[in-house]
């Protein structure tokens, strides 16, 4: 693998250990480069009350998104102000439809905001409803959590969901039809995620709503943002986004507090010695920090551990005569800190807080994590050890954040799983704060078998690839119930609409499909044509449809039509069916 230049490596009996410098920021823009506020119109001031300018990115981007209907694909690093750059697209949209008087005429357009976590949607729905109130609009979350009714969704105008959520409205021909054409804005943040297992959804709301713009002629802009990624000019053709106008490339000096980023494989024989290993370089990597005078988050994945790992790195502190490291500044608000955690019930608090620690995990009160939250921000936790949900709701920055572990456990499918991409990146936006660091510093702990997949996920070596087919025959039932769909012929009109089109062009060998055949068929017309029969079948076996091999038409049932409005699997279908 090719390493950025100045990378630092170490390898040793107990871990690999690769480095990767902070990248030069750029020196900070002339005020005249920045959009000041005040110079937009009334709409604008008053959304944006409270800011004086836009960021870089933002004034960059702040011409097509406030001024132009055109499909935009923004890739940049997190904390750059991509929200924003969302706002200033719904903004545009909402001037549309000003009528006389300056009233906006509400029941006309719907927004949709697809986040990839109900977490996540949970927060955009706060932010944009604060936003959004002066203008008088509505911003609903539609997700697993919460559920709207017809009334409450037609009095809204900005829905904030997840792409499987939006993904169940849009299945469905009647009820919410009428829904799903009055939308004018979608907006799809994290779409990197393509490459993930859910990447299949999001594919499947692009091409629906695509195809829905070209069918019915109605106007439907799409706004992607999305970390950097290295193939972004096949995401922009995937989105119908035009590289000479919409597309917008950051790369990590576009990141407000340069990040420095450290990947560490733990080696050992067997579970046990890998786990003790890890415990070790946890405790030297957060010695390294305190001594530096710097605060440091732990992250770990379970509720429980948590408190085993911040008692791990107390007891291993006093083993070696180095607990002095961890305390707290004595201060005069030292004393009010305490009596301020002596209220609290949380005897794990208790015991921690005077040695500089303390923990913070969802299953807490929320009077003792605001009361963590706080101490943290003040400076008297030197250590935090938390799991991920901290990363998703609160923003509490730290010089440098470590993720204990990538090890997850998935109680959907009984077994551990790796931590996702989109979770550390999360939690790696954490490391810098803005007002007082040069540069922040994300430290990543994985098995040793596991650093060479961070390491090209992190550091965007790899071209994201569609996950697509391991879906197709879902997806093409859903298309076939919906009725978009009734032949072979369409479905190979349907799935030129999909980034596995974009890649299966690109990147043929990956696919399964060899170099002679692209030369013969550069549109792969034949090998889309043996996907979708080869799916068709798939689904005439579960009986979801019905296929005729010889007309190449497709028919739905009566099951098929509850496996994709009800989000079954055609295999599980298939068994129900055999009982």
């Amino acid at each position: 693998m090719l390493l950025p230049e100045g990378c630092k490596t170490e390898n040793n009996k107990t871990y690999e250990e690769l480095t990767i410098p902070p990248s030069q920021p750029f020196p900070p823009p002339a005020s005249s480069e920045l959009i000041l506020i005040d110079t937009l119109d009334e709409i604008g001031q008053l959304v944006f009350s409270g800011v004086k300018r836009l960021n870089r990115v933002q004034s960059i981007v702040f011409e097509k998104a406030y001024n132009t209907n055109e499909n935009l694909l923004v890739c940049a690093p997190t904390g750059a102000g991509k929200t924003n750059v969302a706002a200033l697209a719904v903004l545009h949209e909402v001037r549309q439809h000003v009528g006389p008087g300056g009233v906006v005429e509400k029941d006309n357009f719907k927004v949709v905001y697809v986040a990839p976590m109900k977490a996540l949607a949970a927060e955009m729905t706060a932010l944009f409803s604060k936003r959004l109130q002066p203008l008088g609009l509505s911003v609903r979350e539609l997700t697993g959590d919460m559920q709207l009714s017809k009334a409450e969704i037609s009095r809204t105008q900005m829905l904030v969901t997840t792409p499987e959520k939006w993904d169940v409205v849009t299945r469905k021909s009647v009820g919410d039809i009428g829904l799903s054409q009055l939308v004018r804005l979608l907006i799809l943040d994290e779409v990197h995620l393509l490459h993930d297992e859910r990447g299949p959804v999001l594919e499947s709301l692009v091409s629906r709503t695509l195809r829905q713009v070209e069918s019915t002629q109605s106007m439907i802009r799409i706004i992607g943002l999305s970390a950097t990624l290295p193939n972004y000019l096949d995401v922009a053709a995937f989105l119908h986004v035009n590289p000479a106008i919409g597309l917008f490339y950051f790369d990590g000096r576009f990141r407000p507090v340069p990040l420095k980023q450290t990947f560490i494989g733990v080696k050992g024989n067997g579970k046990m010695q890998q786990l003790v290993a890890m415990e070790e370089v946890c405790y030297d990597k957060v010695l390294e920090q305190l001594r530096n005078n710097q605060q440091v988050m732990v992250f770990v994945h379970a509720r429980n551990a948590t408190v085993r790992t911040a008692m791990a790195l107390l007891e291993m502190a006093k083993n070696r005569g180095e607990e002095h490291f961890f305390l707290p500044k004595q201060s005069a608000s030292f004393g009010d800190a305490q009596k301020q955690m002596q209220r609290t019930r949380n005897k794990q608090l208790h015991e921690l807080f005077p040695n500089g620690l303390a923990i913070h995990h969802a299953g807490m009160l929320r009077n003792d994590r605001s009361l963590v939250e706080n101490l943290f921000l003040k400076s008297f936790v030197r250590v935090l050890v938390c799991t991920a949900t901290l990363a998703w709701g609160v923003n509490l920055p730290a010089h440098a954040v470590i993720i204990k572990g990538t090890q997850i456990y998935d109680a959907k499918r009984g077994a551990f799983v790796d931590l996702s991409i989109l979770d550390v990146q999360q939690i790696f936006g954490r490391a810098g704060r803005p007002q007082f660091d040069v540069f922040g510093h994300g430290v990543i702990l994985t098995n040793h078998d596991k650093l060479a997949h961070y390491l090209s996920l992190l550091t965007q070596r790899n071209p994201i690839e569609s996950q697509f087919l391991s879906s197709l025959p879902d997806n093409l039932n859903a298309e076939i119930a919906l009725g978009t769909v009734t032949s072979v012929d369409e479905a190979v009109k349907w799935l030129s609409y999909t980034y596995l089109y974009v890649r299966m062009r690109k990147n043929p060998l990956a696919y399964g499909i060899i170099h002679t055949a692209t030369q013969s068929d550069p549109e792969l017309l034949k090998h889309r044509e043996e996907l979708v029969k080869d799916a068709g079948r798939k689904l005439d076996k579960a009986r979801l449809v019905r296929f005729d091999e010889r007309t190449k038409y497709f028919s739905s049932t009566d099951l098929g039509r509850i496996s994709s409005h009800f989000y079954i699997k055609h295999s599980t279908m298939e068994v129900c069916g055999r009982v």
